[in-house]
């Protein structure tokens, strides 16, 4: 698949709450909650789609990152189940991190699931670390959140 990303709007609330509640169930973020991260400045949310189906968003990933802070976080990523093991994830997880580089951050940090070992692997193939446990984060459920840092090194600048 050819995946196209671009910079989500309140528009694309619906399609994202619809791979929010399907991927997350329960600890799936509220309506309002995810408006809120969409309409922020300090955030930076990306929606993708294939190119042979624009109108369908097929994944979606959002980033906190206040301009000249030294640090980041993942707030969310998802990848609708149709779109799963395409790398579509990877390509959202790297854009997210360009995007910190590029607002001045020199770290980029995430919480998953102790129960997603797919999602664990992925950010670690990407350079992230494991830091901390925070036991029962995600609730109803209390399952624990593995907290991971990646360390991004300053953009280069060299003549062509």
């Amino acid at each position: 698949m050819a995946w196209q990303l671009r910079r989500a709007s309140a528009a694309d609330l619906d399609a994202i709450m619809r791979i929010e509640t399907s991927s997350f169930g329960n600890d799936a973020w509220s309506r309002n909650g995810m408006l809120s991260e969409l309409t922020s400045s300090q955030c930076y949310y990306l929606v993708a789609f294939d190119l042979d189906a624009p109108e369908t968003v097929a994944g979606y990933a959002g980033l906190f990152a206040p301009r000249g802070a030294h640090e980041g976080d993942v707030q969310t990523i998802a990848v609708d189940a149709s779109a799963r093991r395409c790398g579509l994830g990877r390509l959202l997880v790297q854009s997210l991190v360009a995007q910190a580089r590029e607002r001045g951050a020199d770290q980029v940090f995430l919480e998953v699931r102790a129960d997603n070992p797919a999602a664990q692997a992925l950010y670690e193939a990407l350079g992230f670390d494991r830091i901390a446990v925070r036991v029962a984060y995600y609730q109803p459920d209390g399952m624990d959140a593995i907290i991971m840092r990646l360390r991004i090194d300053p953009a280069e600048m060299a003549l062509a």
